[in-house]
């Protein structure tokens, strides 16, 4: 960085237009458009499979915190995965603040070709330092859901499913994901 470079600050997310999504990343401000449509059926299908049992215990048990787009602050990063959730055991109450600073237990990013290099080589790095405990990519176009969990700070990965694939996957095995239910026909 030279000395006419600065680091992003905060409020260099207020200017963006609403069609862009911002996250600052190391210091650098990141922007992407906002979701395509098979980008959002993917990221909301999954929320509503996951929101039923584990957000409200309807099939499931429960004990869940899932929501969509959030602003998370990590340190001095800020970023918005697609979908995050934190056991209730470990965050009773959602914070009063417009973002999170506790570290969610699981994210998930929907990836695209315009989010993929971000998503893979900057954010799930700062995940697992941050404690993530599982992590899933989708990419709606590849019709895949790659699970992984941290272990030691470092991502393992636990399988990836895809097309119609009934399966499931920590830390919701307590159902099985309908995978076909993702996907824009």
């Amino acid at each position: 960085m030279t000395a006419a470079e600065r680091l992003a600050r905060y409020e260099d997310l207020f200017g963006l237009p609403d069609n862009v999504v911002g996250e600052i990343i190391a210091g650098e401000l990141h922007t992407h458009p906002r979701p395509a449509p098979a980008h959002a059926q993917a990221s909301s299908s999954l929320g509503a499979d996951l929101g039923q049992p584990f957000g409200r215990g309807r099939g499931g048990p429960g004990g869940w915190w899932i929501l969509d787009e959030l602003e998370l602050h990590l340190s001095e990063d800020i970023l918005v995965p697609d979908l995050a959730g934190w056991r209730r055991e470990r965050m009773p109450a959602l914070p009063k603040t417009a973002w999170f600073e506790m570290a969610p237990d699981w994210v998930c990013e929907v990836i695209s070709p315009a989010t993929a290099r971000t998503d893979r080589v900057l954010k799930l790095p700062r995940y697992a330092a941050a404690g993530v405990a599982h992590c899933w990519l989708i990419d709606p176009d590849a019709r895949t859901l790659e699970a992984y969990a941290n272990q030691d700070g470092r991502w393992l990965l636990l399988g990836t499913w895809g097309g119609t694939d009934q399966s499931a996957i920590d830390p919701f095995a307590a159902i099985t994901l309908d995978l076909s239910g993702l996907w824009v026909d």
